[in-house]
């Protein structure tokens, strides 16, 4: 049998359930980088261009939205590896903060839709929590925020709240790069950076002035020399 783009369809070897489940989600990811859209990935489409039937998918997911679910998991484990990776043991927490910012912003440049599909609704199975709450890479963002509290650059608390703040800073411009790439950005990169540090430095002085009103920092900031 073949697919409807007329590859040889391949037949799964007995015993490689696992095998198969990661082909399907490959395949699913595939899929998902080349439509554009979580609505284009049917699970006919899916099995086609593993090379197996519908039924097969259905072994091990229940339905679309689970492997959709599945192919979030996916999404998250390499955007926690990104995050992570070649980062210096003894780099300054505040500093760790920026680049974390920096590789969560290259992921979603590099993969577009799988970013959209990260970034859309998606709530645990009680509802009232998002999936990314969850996620190590989140996990691993907040332990930095701790790593922060602990240097003194904000002030000692629950680190949700600040995660979140910063994550809503890099989730901006990382939006606002793929959406609107034609505006006179300059270097990506360097806008992104400035970005990601302001909103850290930001956050410490406004912790540091127990969050100023914009008039009470603009005397604060008159008062200090002249550049």
């Amino acid at each position: 049998m073949t697919t409807t783009s007329g590859v040889p369809r391949r037949r799964a070897a007995r015993g490689s359930g696992e095998q198969l489940r990661g082909e399907i989600l490959a395949a699913a990811r595939k899929l998902l980088a080349a439509t554009g859209s979580a609505d284009a990935v049917s699970i006919r489409a899916v099995a086609e261009l593993v090379g197996v039937t519908s039924p097969s998918i259905y072994l091990h997911f229940a339905d679309k939205h689970a492997l959709l679910d599945a192919v979030l998991v996916d999404v998250f484990t390499a955007l926690d590896e990104k995050m992570n990776a070649d980062l210096p043991p003894d780099l300054h927490p505040l500093e760790r903060l920026c680049e974390q910012g920096m590789a969560y912003i290259r992921f979603a440049l590099e993969s577009p839709e799988h970013y959209r599909l990260a970034t859309s609704s998606a709530r645990t199975e009680s509802g009232d929590v998002d999936i990314v709450l969850q996620t190590a890479a989140f996990a691993h963002f907040s332990q930095t925020v701790v790593a922060c509290m602990e240097a003194g650059i904000f002030v000692v608390g629950d680190p949700t709240p600040v995660a979140i703040d910063l994550w809503a800073a890099a989730h901006g411009i990382a939006s606002l790069l793929i959406a609107k790439p034609y505006l006179p950005w300059g270097d990506k990169e360097a806008v992104a950076y400035r970005i990601l540090r302001a909103a850290g430095i930001g956050r410490s002085i406004s912790d540091y002035l127990d969050a100023p009103e914009p008039t009470e920092f603009a005397a604060w900031r008159a008062a200090l020399p002249a550049r």
